[in-house]
């Protein structure tokens, strides 16, 4: 089946999501609390640009050409401290990932050393991006961090009822970075689980791993590639009517 009949099948089985043009809304958001200095700030939005300009994260993007995926790129730390880097692009050619990339290399590090890692705020602000968007297919959020929430709401107060249809990945730093020690966590495994436990929410969702600061890039590469397959439409779509066959 191509992409425009699967797009048919769905607005079919699901009216409300009408004829979609949009396969995936993709928005990332990247801690930079008060634990990421100016070196790692960099690392991180240097990183990302690298990883975005890699070409089989490019191949991964531009898979459905006549279907994008729509990114959003934000950086976040405490409760009322979120700063949108790349707002929602339409990524329709290899230009416009360059085009963010570009961006991402002269942005600069806005926040001071706030300690504060407020991760609920970070998802509530990513989920109320997604949601302004028109329907697409897929709607993913993905946080990157280094430490565990220590203000505001609990992740695991966020429930289905806030977050609905969206799949909250996540991109776990450490454990050799500084602000993993500083934060009492023995090793990325405590983070990880942290994320497995209380930030991950979706069918599929999935923790990538950086060993440090500077394996971010590829980390990062990596969880991209995963994030953009292409959905398994055996997964996706619901049992159906008695009759009722795919189109072919």
């Amino acid at each position: 089946m191509n992409f425009r009949a699967l797009v048919l099948t769905f607005a079919a089985l699901w009216p409300g999501l009408g004829q979609a043009e949009c396969r995936q809304a993709l928005a990332l958001g990247m801690d930079v609390s008060g634990s990421v200095d100016a070196g790692e700030y960099r690392l991180q939005t240097d990183g990302l640009a690298a990883a975005l300009l890699a070409p089989e994260v490019q191949a991964a993007f531009m898979a459905v050409p006549e279907a994008p995926v729509r990114l959003m790129i934000y950086e976040w730390s405490g409760v009322q401290d979120q700063r949108v880097l790349l707002d929602w692009t339409e990524i329709d050619s290899v230009a416009r990932l360059a085009e963010a990339a570009s961006r991402l290399r002269a942005t600069r590090k806005a926040n001071g050393d706030d300690p504060t890692t407020a991760i609920s705020a970070a998802i509530l602000f990513g989920v109320a991006a997604l949601n302004r968007q028109d329907p697409c297919l897929r709607r993913t959020l993905d946080i990157s961090g280094d430490g565990p929430s220590n203000i505001g709401l609990h992740p695991r107060d966020l429930d289905d009822a806030v977050l609905g249809d969206i799949t909250v990945n996540g991109l776990v730093i450490g454990p050799q970075s500084r602000s993993n020690t500083s934060k009492n966590l023995h090793n990325v495994k405590s983070l990880e689980g942290y994320y497995r436990a209380f930030i991950l929410h979706g069918p599929g969702a999935f923790a990538e791993v950086a060993q440090d600061h500077a394996d971010f890039a590829a980390a990062m590469r990596r969880k991209l590639i995963r994030e953009l397959q292409l959905p398994n439409l055996s997964r996706l779509v619901p049992p159906q009517p008695a009759g009722l066959r795919l189109p072919q």
